[in-house]
């Protein structure tokens, strides 16, 4: 007597939703429905498809080896790690208007930043601003901690490793050279400059640095990263935030600058033109190589063929298969649908 009290106390209410008498609708699969649902998503699919292709072989991409591997390059005199300061010049012509606004980028391959030894070599409170840690680098930073006794601001393999080549654009106009401005603001992710890096809140910015050394490869310390604008320096420096953000796979480029001033501001006209390289960046030693690469954007951003062949390529699959189960359907349906 006193379990049937107990299960009746414990039973839900009888309610159409508590029992499940609620009314449902179960959709019924019919080739009616899945053979027109499949011909109308292989459509859309083709038809999107297309059109990001379409955009895709629209988007103007120039590509510049200038490694200095082979013999005849003009910057095989800097492949030398033992030559510094070297620099090196490469021409090239446009035959049309390279329509603007233009990004210009440098490129590296066979160079792993998704290493997770590699990836996990900073100190985030020390990049944060904390002055503790300029003193006290955290032990992921191993082993760029200390040098000569001192610690290093910013430590870590990432920051050590930063690319450091610098380029000038001219264009070539009855011999003599007009320089074309690189606006490198803004070039950094918005979440990076204003929230993930902070400068520490000592003025000037130098004196933070004190009893600190440089990364081992930097030619110059953080606070001097931007000789030309003093709110480009430290942590928040745009370069720097850039190459901080590491790259998913071997080959990556990253933004350097944009040409959207000025002159340049509806694209580089056709013409001839020289890029000035400050060779800098050591790669040889990896077999690695360096790019730069002037590129426009299209609404769908740059370029990028693959995605629009694989919306080509599942619609068309969606089509084909629409046409396999129509053909089946009208073969075997069953007696009671004729």
């Amino acid at each position: 007597m006193v379990k049937q009290e107990q299960e009746s106390t414990n039973r839900p209410d009888n309610t159409a939703f508590t029992q499940q008498r609620l009314p449902a609708w179960q959709p019924m699969l019919s080739a009616g429905i899945v053979i027109p649902g499949f011909v109308l998503i292989g459509l859309a699919f083709i038809g999107i498809g297309v059109a990001l292709f379409v955009t895709s072989r629209s988007i103007q991409v120039l590509e510049i080896d200038y490694t200095g591997f082979e013999n005849d390059s003009p910057c095989f005199k800097c492949s030398d790690p033992d030559v510094k300061n070297c620099i090196c010049k490469v021409d090239f012509t446009i035959d049309s208007l390279f329509k603007g606004p233009l990004f210009f980028y440098y490129g590296l391959s066979n160079y792993f930043q998704n290493y997770r030894r590699y990836g996990v070599s900073k100190d985030a409170n020390q990049l944060s601003g904390d002055l503790k840690y300029f003193k006290e680098p955290g032990d992921t930073c191993a082993p760029y901690e200390f040098a000569n006794g001192k610690p290093i601001v910013p430590c870590g393999s990432i920051a050590n490793s930063m690319f450091n080549d610098t380029f000038k654009l001219y264009q070539i106009v009855n011999g003599s050279k007009k320089q074309v401005p690189l606006d490198g603001k803004g070039i950094a992710w918005w979440t990076d400059y204003n929230v993930k890096y902070r400068n520490p809140s000592v003025t000037p910015l130098k004196d933070a640095f004190n009893g600190t050394v440089k990364p081992i490869f930097w030619p110059r310390p953080a606070y001097e990263l931007d000789p030309s604008d003093s709110a480009n320096n430290g942590f928040i420096n745009q370069d720097f935030l850039v190459w901080m953000r590491r790259a998913a796979l071997p080959n990556f480029r990253k933004l350097y600058r944009r040409i959207t001033e000025g002159d340049f501001a509806q694209g580089l006209p056709a013409g001839n033109y020289a890029l000035e390289i400050a060779y800098n960046y050591p790669v040889l030693s990896f077999d690695g190589r360096k790019t730069v690469v002037f590129s426009n954007v299209s609404w769908m951003g740059g370029k990028n063929e693959f995605l629009g062949i694989a919306y080509l390529v599942m619609g068309s699959l969606c089509v084909f298969m629409s046409i396999v189960m129509l053909i089946v359907y009208a073969k075997f349906k069953f007696p009671e649908e004729e």
